[in-house]
């Protein structure tokens, strides 16, 4: 069994994953879904940080089983609390792998985000407008889900996105990568590319759009049982 700690991408809520928490406690596992302070304007990525500890030491204090699953953004706070708090494991869900000295901000020109966002709409026929969230993350997310949504989402502030991720490398966890092969917001070509770079191995692949815990969530708890018990 392990305690799986979900870390919400931006302007999201611990709302996201309420379709895979009761997957993964099914398979006999326990989960802390954090929400972020995203729409406070005082809070960054130490706050961010702050906030996952602080729901490990209320719910999980001296376990020795944790398992930090990171959304998105998330991957700027998930080697944060690793950093801190002793982990028996990263996964990094269609997330944003930061480097030394680079502010979630940067990221985006950094790794060439723009260019491969506009590649993969023009081959697969799609909008690439940032604006345009049913085109971008909504596509393959179930019309039900999609309504409930609306109730739990957050106006991301942009103050985490301005100071450098504070880190020397990245901590000496094990750590995995499930890629979304369908995603449009990080294609998968571009996601590959950062993975190998940034982390040095090849990441995993499920089907679906950015937000599989929202469209197949009973895949990704299958996924994150397998990491657990294959480790």
């Amino acid at each position: 069994m392990a305690t799986f700690v979900m870390i919400p991408g931006a302007g999201s809520t611990a709302w996201y994953w309420h379709l895979v928490e009761p997957e993964l406690r099914a398979r006999g596992h326990d989960v802390i879904a954090v929400t972020l302070p995203v729409d406070d304007d005082a809070a960054g990525l130490a706050e961010y940080t702050d906030t996952v500890v602080a729901a490990i030491a209320e719910q999980a204090a001296d376990r020795d089983d944790l398992v930090l699953v990171a959304q998105s953004m998330g991957g700027f706070t998930a080697p944060l609390v690793a950093d801190r708090v002793p982990v028996a494991m990263i996964v990094l869900v269609a997330a944003m792998v930061p480097t030394p000295g680079e502010s979630p901000g940067e990221w985006w020109t950094n790794t060439g985000h723009a260019e491969a966002l506009h590649q993969a709409a023009v081959a697969g026929g799609w909008e690439s407008d940032e604006d345009d969230p049913g085109a971008l993350f909504l596509h393959d997310v179930p019309a039900d889900v999609i309504a409930e949504s609306d109730a739990h989402l957050r106006n991301q502030s942009s103050t985490p996105f301005e100071k450098p991720w504070p880190l020397d490398a990245w901590p000496p966890v094990p750590t995995r990568f499930l890629l979304c092969r369908n995603d449009r917001f990080f294609p998968a070509d571009f996601q590959r590319r950062i993975v190998r770079d940034r982390l040095g191995f090849d990441p995993d692949e499920m089907d679906g759009g950015h937000l599989p815990a929202l469209a197949h969530p009973v895949e990704l708890a299958s996924r994150l049982d397998a990491y657990w018990t294959d480790r």
